[in-house]
């Protein structure tokens, strides 16, 4: 496989990343739509901060995800990856931010 490495700017702040070359444009297509929600969040909520828009985001996420794919999966294992998921965003949160 061919990955590189690219930087993305999510929220206003970059992430390094190491992608396949072909996943590129879905990424950076991903990182638009993430940006654009997060945008429509912050003009909502502009008592909030980055980090409560992002978890916005993903729980607008997480939920269209989930209604798609109600049929697939059980809802006990979306609920066990999402709180992973949680655990993980918050953990690289209280790193990124020195907490």
């Amino acid at each position: 496989m061919d990955k590189f490495s690219i930087r993305v700017n999510i929220a206003e702040r970059y992430y390094p990343l190491r992608i396949e070359r072909n996943d590129e444009e879905k990424v950076r297509r991903a990182v638009k739509l993430i940006n654009e929600k997060v945008l429509t969040c912050k003009q909502r909520h502009a008592d909030k901060d980055a980090q409560d828009w992002l978890a916005m985001v993903c729980v607008s996420f997480a939920m269209k995800e989930m209604t798609e794919n109600e049929q697939k999966i059980p809802l006990s294992k979306a609920v066990d990856a999402l709180q992973d998921l949680d655990k993980k965003l918050t953990e690289y949160l209280d790193y990124a931010t020195g907490k």
